[in-house]
């Protein structure tokens, strides 16, 4: 097993703290527009329970699209494959995460993947019950679960930011209800998506996750399956593909470790059977991704030989 060094982490975080010079926060989410751009923190879970970390880690991010992929799970295990895949595609896009153009070339007009804001609002309409609320208490018992964590919750200031300004994702609704892909009102849609993105822990609860990802969907202490072991299958091959908006190929191609990036800055790994790990560096590049938390893996993915290629 290897044997991952605090002052070797401490180390790599300083040496990519940086390159926050180069990114800026989400302040398109007036909420989010308050992170310190200048932030970096680190937690590496291991199977046996160690966690090894650097920076704050009990600083409490917003999942942001990091829950399209619990969502995912969540929905796959309610709904089955079929179900799901009949409402939402396999393939990478290429384009931006909250982009319509694949929507208007597709014939049918569903979304390519789970991981674009389009494929997500598809997915979170999936989430089974019978309200709003009830639906929302069912994903986080399902986040707890993975996190070990019974605390977690959201954040209210930024679900209703995010709410106040979600103009793009409502226009996606509208045209997915268009098309026969959801069928619910838009704005009940919207209110459960906000809260989803706006589900917050610590880079210890990320870690945790992929760690459970990591391990098959099994929980690291009681062994216990919190999901089947296809369906972390599924979730961590579209993290491969598509967990890294439009950078991934060149993502898997420079670190090669299953990641799902959200616009708060956090981001979520699951190195297979070896830990998962947890960042948030909330200074984004152009796409949308932690550009201090991408430099901070690069170094951990060469180091410790991480990459799944």
């Amino acid at each position: 097993m290897l044997v991952y060094k605090k002052e070797e982490l401490v180390r790599f975080v300083e040496e990519a703290k940086p390159y926050a010079r180069d990114g800026k926060v989400a302040d398109y989410i007036p909420a989010l527009g308050k992170a310190n751009p200048n932030e970096l923190s680190i937690a590496i879970y291991m199977p046996d329970g160690q966690v090894i970390d650097a920076g704050d880690v009990t600083v409490k991010v917003t999942l942001q699209s990091i829950s399209k992929i619990i969502a995912l799970a969540l929905v796959l295990i309610d709904c089955g494959e079929e179900k799901v895949f009949r409402k939402v595609g396999m393939e990478p896009t290429g384009d931006p995460f909250h982009s319509i153009a694949k929507l208007e070339d597709m014939q049918p007009a569903k979304p390519l993947n789970p991981m674009i804001n389009a494929g997500a609002l598809a997915v979170t309409h999936m989430i089974r019950g019978g309200s709003v609320e009830e639906r929302l208490v069912r994903l986080l018992a399902f986040v707890r679960r993975l996190a070990g964590n019974e605390s977690i919750s959201y954040s209210k200031e930024v679900a209703q930011s995010e709410f106040a300004t979600a103009f793009l994702n409502r226009s996606l609704c509208y045209f997915l209800k268009q098309h026969g892909i959801i069928d619910e009102d838009v704005e009940e849609l919207m209110d459960l998506y906000t809260k989803q993105c706006a589900i917050e822990m610590t880079c210890i609860d990320l870690a945790h996750i992929g760690l459970v990802l990591a391990l098959d969907g099994r929980d690291p202490q009681s062994g216990e399956p919190l999901m089947p072991p296809d369906v972390a299958r599924i979730c961590k091959t579209f993290m491969v593909t598509c967990g890294m908006y439009n950078a991934s190929g060149e993502f898997a191609i420079k670190i090669g470790i299953p990641a799902k990036s959200g616009v708060s800055g956090g981001i979520l790994a699951a190195v297979s059977k070896r830990c998962g790990i947890g960042i948030f560096g909330p200074a984004l590049d152009g796409k949308g991704n932690s550009l201090t938390g991408m430099k901070l893996l690069e170094l951990l993915s060469k180091t410790y030989s991480l990459s799944i290629f």
